[in-house]
């Protein structure tokens, strides 16, 4: 009942943001609605809530953090530079395919991938605005290459399916990149083939601009542009390179400040910081709405139950490792929760079948991608306010989101099985 309970909660708060409810309150009275079923206790449930929107708080400040770099790269004009080279380098035609490759990029150095989708976001809206794409498919186009990115990289959901199987993380690392390739493939054949003819992924193509700067004579140059997004990249990258971990936090503040420095528009500060706060304030406001319902999940049983289910039936065990992931993040809407999770509850398993530790930790982590973007976790909402995107055209990404992180998720278990 407790599960059900939770569910229930978490379809009237999506059914309210339809009916145009605003989406924080939604959440909080579906937080409240389900926690009220789950406990039958006001006080139980509004304690659950507040814990829930104490997990965010971190997410919440690093995303208010960011402003200052998406701030910078939209009021000094360095996101339409950037966008401009992007578009006349590699053409209209394949545009879209250099921003997923681009967040993929990020994310395999070492970069969380909200914090890339943010990062890339006014670039990509530029891009959209060249090329005549609307927002829905280039945040799927960021969010593909992100997915992608994700399972080589030396994030932490990669780190803790490792350690949970005993595997080395560079050989998990390593045994994602087939897969990532793959799945960019498939990104591209998305975003090129299959959006055109969705009714999904219709929406108003951003056909103007989007920032201050309008005049593309006064413009910085491309490398002056570059500066803040590289040197926040290059911060964020040293995590993985020398182990030394420059939180996002400090990190794009940082590149965003450098930026403004290379490119002598020091004067614009006041300008980016305004921009910036403006452009985040949203985001973190359904955050803490996000958490409400995300404690009462949590405190639901809904992980036991999800546990319980699995260990039911008798499942092949190469097919557990995935199969975990993915139910996981379903629960959580979170690839390190659900990666973590997974790994610490079936490793055990898996690897007493005879799967190899690294494959086993390879495919928990894939499978980790294919839900962890659901409505009840900050990844949906923070991605979807990083390019103006409402809740209805966000929602309409999942189904896209879930088919690109199944591609991860079955090219890894072939090459399980091959190898």
């Amino acid at each position: 009942m407790g599960t059900i309970g939770a569910l229930l909660g978490l379809v009237l708060a999506i059914v309210l943001i339809i009916r145009r409810v605003p989406p924080a309150y939604s959440l909080m009275l579906g937080a409240l609605v389900g926690g009220l079923m789950v406990c039958g206790g006001l006080r139980e449930t509004v304690g659950w809530m507040i814990d829930g929107v104490s997990s965010v708080v971190p997410a919440i400040v690093r995303i208010l953090s960011a402003g200052v770099l998406c701030g910078v790269l939209v009021v000094t004009g360095a996101a339409t530079r950037i966008a401009n080279s992007l578009v006349s380098g590699i053409g209209q035609k394949m545009a879209l395919a250099g921003i997923a490759l681009t967040t993929m990029v990020l994310c395999a150095v070492g970069v969380f991938i909200d914090v890339a989708v943010i990062t890339m976001a006014p670039i990509a809206l530029q891009v959209a605005g060249r090329v005549g794409s609307s927002k829905p498919v280039v945040l799927l186009a960021m969010i593909g290459g992100g997915k992608c990115g994700n399972i080589i990289s030396a994030n932490p959901n990669t780190i803790i399916s490792a350690e949970n199987y005993g595997a080395d993380l560079p050989l998990v690392m390593a045994a994602g990149v087939v897969p990532a390739i793959v799945g960019l493939a498939f990104v591209v054949i998305v975003v090129y083939v299959i959006a055109p003819k969705s009714r999904l992924l219709r929406g108003e193509r951003v056909s103007e601009p989007v920032g201050e700067t309008a005049d593309q004579d006064g413009l910085p140059s491309l490398w002056s542009s570059l500066t803040a997004p590289l040197v926040a990249v290059v911060l964020l990258a040293l995590r993985p390179l020398t182990g030394v971990s420059i939180d996002p936090l400090v990190a794009l503040p940082l590149g965003g400040l450098a930026g403004l420095i290379v490119m002598r528009r020091w004067h614009e500060t006041l300008s980016a910081l305004g921009q910036g706060l403006k452009m985040m304030t949203p985001v973190a406001i359904l955050l803490v709405g996000t958490g409400t319902i995300a404690g009462v999940i949590n405190h639901s049983g809904v992980n036991d139950d999800l546990l319980s289910l699995i260990s039911r039936f008798d499942i092949n065990p190469i097919i557990i490792a995935p199969l975990s992931g993915i139910l996981m993040s379903a629960a959580t809407a979170s690839t390190t929760a659900g990666a973590t999770v997974a790994s610490a509850s079936f490793s055990q398993s898996v690897i007493a079948a005879g799967i190899s530790p690294i494959w086993g930790a390879e495919m928990t982590n894939a499978g980790a991608t294919v839900l962890d973007h659901l409505p009840h976790g900050s990844f949906f909402h923070a991605t979807g306010g990083a390019v103006g995107a409402d809740f209805k055209q966000r929602l309409r990404l999942v189904p896209y989101e879930s088919l690109i992180g199944l591609v991860l998720s079955a090219v890894s278990l072939m090459m399980a099985a091959i190898v």
